[in-house]
């Protein structure tokens, strides 16, 4: 069992039930799952750049990633339905768990001029979205060999009714919240 799981079984659950009173173990809220989601416009025209930006998820998440299409087509955005246009990668579990530990101990330290995260991006159902400016804060991205700077999207899903219960359980997490 992975680090992090272990701190939620025994530091998480007890701080969250004294906190919110849970009459049952099983009402404590807990990760789902993550979400990541990699738009690249750019691969309308060149589908070599989608290609670049799968193994990039691939090599962060330690996980397939799966081509995100069009879902109808834009005119001005020269855009068919159907178009590969991004990517994204659902994770549960043991690898949920790892990539949640490396996103909040490794790689948001290593953000420049970084002073916390947004308190504010929860969703009013206990889910919480994070943006990435750029993919080259993984420890796992070789800078020489990236082609381009992209963001990704990162949606913690959560089992919390609400976005106070979610919050906490991150912040316990060790999600490091601007004050």
């Amino acid at each position: 069992m992975s680090r992090v799981k272990d701190q939620y079984l025994n530091e998480i659950v007890p701080k969250m039930v004294e906190k919110f009173g849970y009459k049952n173990i099983m009402e404590v809220p807990k990760l789902d799952k993550i979400v990541i989601n990699m738009g690249v416009g750019e691969a309308k025209e060149n589908a070599k750049v989608l290609e670049a930006a799968i193994k990039d998820m691939e090599a962060i998440t330690g996980q397939k990633a799966v081509p995100t299409r069009a879902k109808n087509s834009i005119a001005n955005f020269k855009l068919r339905e159907g178009m590969a246009i991004g990517c994204k990668t659902t994770l549960r579990g043991e690898k949920m768990y790892d990539f949640a530990d490396r996103l909040i101990n490794l790689a948001l330290p290593r953000v420049r001029d970084f002073r916390g995260v947004s308190a504010d991006s929860f969703d009013g159902r206990g889910n919480y979205a994070l943006g990435i400016k750029e993919q080259i804060i993984f420890p796992e991205i070789e800078y020489d060999k990236v082609d381009k700077v992209r963001g990704m999207d990162v949606i913690f899903v959560t089992t919390a009714k609400t976005d106070e219960e979610a919050r906490e359980l991150l912040r316990l997490f060790g999600m490091p919240f601007v004050k």
